[in-house]
């Protein structure tokens, strides 16, 4: 849905991000903080610097889109994620991998940079026959690199002092996605006439008369709605895994989630994808498969646990 609604409006990220925000916000407030009644086991303070962080993440991801930054290497890059969390955890946790991550790592890191190489020749060729708009135009890309680059990094941030939190206050993954998407709400104040516009847009879209109920809405609407509702079923999934699994397995789960979007974006946007493109994502992939070390299921890993795994 969210694929569909990007094409037609590519700007509609803010809107699509503040109903995602609303509805989980109002069913935690009816079912999880009980109409406000229920005190959090972890301290507001704690949340009001995660949600800061979750919320800076999630806008300069949408930004980034606006930053002739294609789809495919959208999604690639922010695969990445699993290389910063790394990075955080050895220099915050002070934690040590075994040489088959640090080998994933390395093909990981190899596989972003040849899909940044090849779409950076892109833009600047596509853009313009003027070589004054190819540069500005491949300047746009830089910035847009540059999002995507803190936004990375803010978000493997964030996970670890997820996982530091769930470590001295308990498991509370309800509690913490009620928190995460109520307290930024009004942040949402300063994208006001970002969403106000795409409502409109919203508004003027074809009618589609939905399934079953007999009435017929603006089709954005509906797009909208069914992308609020997989996405809240889709974040409170990545909730619980947060308070049963380290950052790092979080990120590796996710990463492979984000794969297949990226399949499906290629095809449904029929985006130009060399071989040099899949050459990079087949490292990604590949990468992503030797972190979980899933060589040790066959026999050709040690059998005994390395001690460098044990904080892992």
């Amino acid at each position: 849905m969210v694929l569909t609604m990007k094409r037609k409006h590519p700007g509609c990220g803010n809107i699509v991000t503040f109903a995602q925000f609303l509805f989980i916000a109002v069913e935690g407030f009816l079912f999880e903080a009980d109409f406000g009644r229920k005190r959090p086991a972890i301290p507001i303070r704690y949340y009001a610097t995660m949600v800061t962080m979750f919320f800076t993440v999630s806008v300069v991801n949408n930004y980034a889109l606006n930053l002739n930054i294609a789809m495919p290497l959208h999604m690639i890059f922010r695969s990445g994620s699993l290389i910063a969390n790394m990075i955080l955890g050895i220099v915050i946790l002070k934690k040590r991998y075994s040489v088959f991550k640090y080998t994933s790592i390395a093909l990981v890191s190899v596989g972003i940079f040849i899909c940044t190489s090849m779409s950076a020749k892109q833009v600047t060729s596509q853009s313009s026959l003027s070589e004054n708009d190819g540069f500005q135009a491949f300047m746009w890309w830089l910035l847009g690199i540059g999002a995507l680059t803190f936004a990375l990094l803010m978000s493997a941030r964030m996970g670890i002092f997820q996982e530091t939190l769930y470590k001295q206050f308990g498991k509370h993954s309800k509690e913490a996605l009620f928190y995460n998407h109520a307290l930024p709400l009004p942040g949402f104040i300063f994208l006001a006439s970002d969403i106000y516009d795409h409502a409109v847009l919203f508004n003027k879209s074809e009618l589609y008369q939905v399934p079953v109920a007999g009435v017929s809405v603006p089709i954005m609407w509906f797009y909208l709605l069914m992308n609020v509702v997989t996405q809240y079923v889709c974040i409170r999934g990545v909730f619980i895994l947060t308070t049963e699994c380290t950052s790092l397995t979080v990120t590796l789960v996710v990463t492979l989630r984000k794969f297949v979007s990226l399949l499906v974006s290629i095809w449904y946007f029929q985006n130009p994808f060399t071989r040099w493109h899949w050459l990079g994502t087949l490292f990604v992939f590949i990468g992503t498969l030797m972190y979980t070390e899933v060589w040790s299921s066959l026999g050709i890993a040690r059998s005994q646990p390395r001690k460098e795994d044990k904080k892992d």
